[in-house]
């Protein structure tokens, strides 16, 4: 019995954002630009956390981690589209398509999965102050993250797997900039049933499970908060969430008006292009949201240029 990935193709197309050649340079010098910041700000919040010893509480330490998650997450899909831009190449192989499709489902797992152990982490520190430090000890901590990786992983492996016996025959082009996964099953010649159930039991499990778990979080968070009777007292409960919050209303509002938009138009380009929100822009802001407001992050990271001196 042959296998059926054994498939006839080597190789798919990705159209990318345009096919406008004048737009090309453009589109090359933004998405550096994004790229280099988003890699250089994740990765100063790194240092500043590991650098001072102030940071080294759960709360910064699930930050560096969702820190690293998105740098890997952008860099699993930005440097290709920049590399078939200089090129003018709009070439992908089959295994590297294979290879960036699972990375990409399992770094934007693995950003789900530390946004709600985030919440967690937040939910403990305001609604049992007196405990937090019980609760959150470092091997809970380190539990959390390995469970996140582990969960991340499988996910990705499975639904990368099961694409693998799909077979392709023809009509090779993404009308995308990376191997999205929706559009990439969608290609296939065979029969994608079993991988249209998994795909959408995945995005409830995964995506809805987290969500319903923040939300509870931020339900409890907001009912201690009410309770605090000092105008002062709320408002350092709120600012210690604030960036949290913000960070996960702007992937979840982006990542769902992407798929919510697409599914009512059906336009796979303007899909792309808003795909760019949550793949790209999401992670770039990230730093920026914990940093500006965060006086810890500042200090940190002004005590580590000035030892740098």
């Amino acid at each position: 019995m042959k296998r059926r990935n054994e498939t006839q193709i080597s190789q798919f197309l990705l159209l990318g954002l345009s096919e406008e050649p004048e737009l090309q340079p453009f589109l090359f010098g933004l998405f550096l630009s994004m790229y280099l910041v988003t890699v250089l700000g994740n990765l100063l919040i790194i240092l500043a956390t590991i650098s001072d010893s102030h940071l080294h509480t759960p709360m910064y330490f699930f930050l560096s981690n969702l820190s690293f998650a998105d740098i890997c997450f952008v860099s699993t899909t930005v440097p290709k589209m920049l590399v078939n831009i200089q090129t003018q190449s709009r070439v992908i192989s089959y295994a590297g398509c294979i290879t960036q499709m699972c990375f990409f489902l399992f770094f934007a797992g693995l950003d789900i999965f530390m946004l709600t152990v985030m919440a967690y982490d937040r939910f403990v520190a305001i609604c049992h102050p007196l405990h937090y430090t019980v609760t959150m000890n470092p091997r809970l901590c380190a539990l959390l993250v390995l469970a996140s990786w582990i969960m991340g992983a499988l996910n990705s492996s499975f639904q990368s797997l099961i694409v693998l016996q799909l077979s392709f025959c023809a009509d090779l082009e993404i009308p995308h900039f990376f191997c999205e996964l929706n559009q990439v099953i969608h290609l296939a010649c065979s029969d994608t049933f079993l991988n249209d159930i998994v795909m959408y039991f995945s995005v409830a499990l995964l995506g809805g499970g987290p969500l319903a778990g923040i939300l509870y979080s931020y339900s409890k968070i907001v009912s201690s908060i009410r309770t605090i009777s000092s105008a002062q007292g709320k408002y350092k409960a709120f600012s210690t969430c604030a960036s949290h919050l913000s960070v996960v209303s702007l992937f979840y509002g982006t990542s769902l008006g992407v798929y919510l938009s697409s599914s009512a138009t059906h336009n796979s380009h303007s899909s792309a292009a808003a795909s760019v929100m949550y793949t790209v822009v999401t992670p770039m802001l990230n730093p920026f949201i914990y940093s500006l407001r965060n006086k810890d992050i500042k200090g940190a990271l002004t005590q580590f240029f000035r030892g740098k001196q």
